[in-house]
């Protein structure tokens, strides 16, 4: 279905147009025309399926069809979202949605100053983005008032239940009209996301554009077994011998994201990092001269497993398979993206081998194991059945079972067991 059926604002077709952007995905056509209509939704999409225009059109014709001189401190719309990196990425897409209208539209996160944020609002707004927390901060503030909202979006509303940010949502919830549009999307619809839509949403539709919790069809699964401390020389060796470029890798923690990367440059490949530690100027240029392809690998902690908008990318890398199974099929969303081709590799110890199992339960799929000779480890079951068996030390392994002894509990005497005459 295209566009052009939908019957848009000449202003929005026209972006749509300049966009390029022809046919519909699945969850905008499921999506766009209720939500037009102004009917509630919540909407179970995978990221990277067109998920933003299936909310963002609907505000926007709507906005066109009953235009508003917006006052002084107030706001038309607004869209939450857990964290600043998509923020500014809804900023820009809905911007360029909007490029034809006369509208403001911004953004509005933590990790920068407030005064040029508290201006922009005091002078109102016709879609506000923002983070939870920093919302908050903005109506203690009394900066903006949410008392005449007419549309209220959850972006990623799971990912903002994981993160903790419950208690926030209901408190700007509070803060909005009862008479309102209430949109929320999610890429996995958990017990909390379904227990968050009853409280929140009236008389809505379910829409279901993918399967559930499942990643895109166009992604190919592979799984390197690695010993923990190998990971590093292994991506080493496979970036070369590949010739990857534009690798999005994800890390556990900031410590290893930094090890990797000291690994990376003594072997010439350009890298850079996003996490927590870095500044968000710092984080945006890494990211900009990972778009320009002027670095080829971007490093980075679960802080950046959504939100990262990157047109093109081919290859995700979990260095470390992370905690929630669901956070597998965020963080390879950033692949495998309209339509596009993607790889999602990831490296796995003997230790991480339950989380692949319930990887593998979620996304209902066994994934490819490719063994690197000389980087592989042996089966955690074979090891522990092996130990339960009490099997006897080969020969060759007695002379270093005994010195380990020795150290331990002082002399071992290793040989006949001593008689004594009677």
């Amino acid at each position: 279905m295209k566009f052009s059926a939908l019957d848009l604002a000449p202003q929005l077709q026209q972006a749509l147009d300049a966009c390029g952007y022809s046919e519909m995905t699945p969850v905008q056509q499921k999506a766009i025309v209720p939500a037009r209509r102004g009917k509630d939704l919540l909407a179970n999409a995978q990221t990277g399926t067109g998920k933003t225009a299936a909310f963002a059109l609907p505000i926007l014709q709507q906005i066109c069809d009953k235009p508003k001189q917006i006052e002084a401190g107030y706001c038309r719309a607004v869209i939450l979202t857990p964290t600043r990196e998509l923020a500014e990425q809804l900023s820009v897409t809905i911007n360029r949605y909007a490029q034809f209208l006369d509208l403001k539209i911004s953004a509005h996160f933590g990790g920068v100053a407030m005064d040029s944020q508290k201006k922009k609002l005091k002078r109102g707004v016709d879609i506000l983005i923002a983070t939870p927390g920093r919302l908050l901060e903005h109506l203690v503030q009394c900066n903006i008032n949410l008392s005449r909202a007419e549309f209220v979006v959850l972006d990623e509303a799971d990912r903002m239940l994981d993160m903790g940010f419950v208690t926030d949502v209901a408190t700007i919830l509070r803060h909005t009209p009862e008479k309102r549009q209430t949109m929320l999307f999610s890429a996995t619809l958990s017990p909390a996301v379904h227990t968050l839509s009853k409280s929140i949403l009236t008389r809505h539709i379910d829409i279901r554009a993918a399967k559930l919790n499942a990643a895109a069809d166009t992604i190919e699964h592979v799984v390197y077994p690695v010993e923990e401390r190998r990971k590093a020389d292994l991506f080493s060796e496979l970036i070369h011998k590949h010739n990857w470029f534009q690798v999005l890798v994800f890390t556990s923690t900031k410590a290893q994201a930094d090890a990797l990367m000291r690994k990376l440059k003594t072997t010439g490949v350009t890298t850079a990092l996003c996490h927590g530690d870095k500044t968000q100027g710092t984080r945006r240029r890494a990211l900009a001269d990972f778009k320009s392809a002027k670095i080829q690998v971007l490093i980075a902690t679960e802080v950046a497993a959504r939100g990262l908008d990157i047109p093109g990318l081919e290859y995700v890398v979990n260095y470390n398979l992370p905690y929630l199974a669901e956070d597998y099929v965020h963080r390879i969303g950033r692949t495998g993206r309209a339509g596009n081709k993607g790889y999602a590799i990831s490296f796995v110890s003997r230790e991480e081998e339950r989380a692949l199992d319930n990887i593998e339960k979620l996304i209902n799929a066994k994934i490819k194991r490719v063994h690197m000779p000389g980087y592989d480890v042996g089966n955690r079951e074979t090891l522990r059945k092996n130990i339960s068996k009490g099997r006897r030390l080969a020969p060759s392994n007695k002379a270093t079972h005994t010195k380990i002894m020795r150290r331990a509990n002082g002399p071992v005497k290793v040989g006949r067991k001593k008689t004594t005459k009677r």
